[in-house]
């Protein structure tokens, strides 16, 4: 009977020992997450974990409470030096160290498995558990909530698709990460350079190699400029010339006149609000001397966004950035 009575109070030692480790190992706010997402579990633990201070408080009361009571119990069938190291044996290995190990590991699991146990011990010790809480709670005010900054964010991102047990996978991980840091950029990080745009003048009369030239770029959208490119006085919409007859008249009385001009330090954030409350889809990018810098559409900061580019059967470079660039070094070279 000794033995039972022994191994029932290292048991509940074990269990308040581990449950204090595992129930407070988890966060908070992500147990209200899953809680709120259908997590079973995470809905009983959570119902205990909300109230911090009553729940440690239940938790430490009761094993104090056990591992004195075991210890008393051993000195009464030991003699007292013995028990005593008897006591502290089994108390640091099955009560302590033991059970912490695995409640840390499975603290969700095991936690939602004993919120039972745990409320008929809440209830038995509130009388004892909840003046000292309620000295917490307002001594210390709310558990402070865990908020991760951008670029954590992005690291548990990373860390989640190069995990087997996470359903996230590589194109999701772009995304997410691209949707996270494309505010920090800004229009002059993804701006097709100047030295790449493709226009054409105010007063370009449209005949049919023009126009042919025009579809083959594959662009939906021109600039239109009068005199030179630092005057952009319109934008000419491709379908325009399949709805209207073009022959004869020139590009400055078919372009719309709707051009808006975006500074090149603008946040892509910025910028992607602006086009859709504009409803347009190519702006002209000016610095601040008001130079032509080159041109930017919503579809770069798409780009931006998922992480990659996209390509049509018209592009004939992945990066015009780097397209100009490299023109600009081959430039240089010849000078040289």
């Amino acid at each position: 009977m000794s033995y039972i009575f022994v191994v029932l109070l290292l048991s509940l030692s074990a269990i308040f020992s581990g449950l204090t480790l595992g129930f407070f190992s988890l966060n908070k706010e992500d147990l209200e997450r899953k809680a709120e997402l259908g997590n079973k579990d995470a809905q009983k633990v959570y119902s205990l974990r909300k109230r911090g201070n009553l729940l440690l408080c239940t938790l430490l009361i009761g094993n104090v409470a056990v591992n004195s009571a075991l210890a008393i119990f051993l000195g009464n069938i030991a003699p007292g030096i013995v028990a005593g190291i008897i006591a502290t044996g089994l108390i640091v290995i099955f009560g302590e160290i033991i059970p912490q190990a695995v409640f840390s590991r499975y603290a969700l699991t095991l936690g939602a498995r004993l919120t039972w146990l745990v409320k008929i011990f809440t209830f038995i010790l509130y009388p004892i558990s909840w003046p000292i809480a309620w000295v917490l709670d307002k001594g210390l005010g709310e558990e402070i909530a865990t908020i991760y900054s951008r670029h954590e964010l992005i690291k548990i991102i990373e860390d989640h698709e190069d995990s087997n047990e996470s359903d996230i996978d590589v194109d999701e991980e772009l995304i997410i990460k691209g949707a996270l840091s494309y505010s920090n950029k800004v229009v002059d990080d993804i701006l097709t350079p100047r030295t790449e745009v493709f226009s054409l003048a105010y007063d370009q009369k449209l005949t049919g190699n023009i126009v042919k030239n025009i579809f083959e770029t594959g662009h939906s959208r021109v600039p239109v400029y009068k005199e030179n490119l630092d005057n952009i006085v319109g934008i000419l919409y491709i379908k325009d010339l399949l709805a209207k007859n073009y022959k004869g008249k020139k590009v400055g009385s078919i372009a719309r006149k709707n051009v808006i001009f975006v500074d090149s330090q603008k946040p892509l954030d910025d910028l992607l609000n602006a086009f859709k409350t504009s409803r347009n889809h190519l702006f002209v990018v000016a610095d601040k001397h008001g130079v032509m810098s080159g041109i930017v559409t919503i579809e770069d900061v798409l780009e931006e966004i998922i992480g990659s580019e996209i390509i049509d059967e018209y592009d004939q470079f992945e990066n015009l950035q780097e397209e100009a660039e490299n023109k600009i070094k081959k430039k240089k070279r010849k000078k040289l």
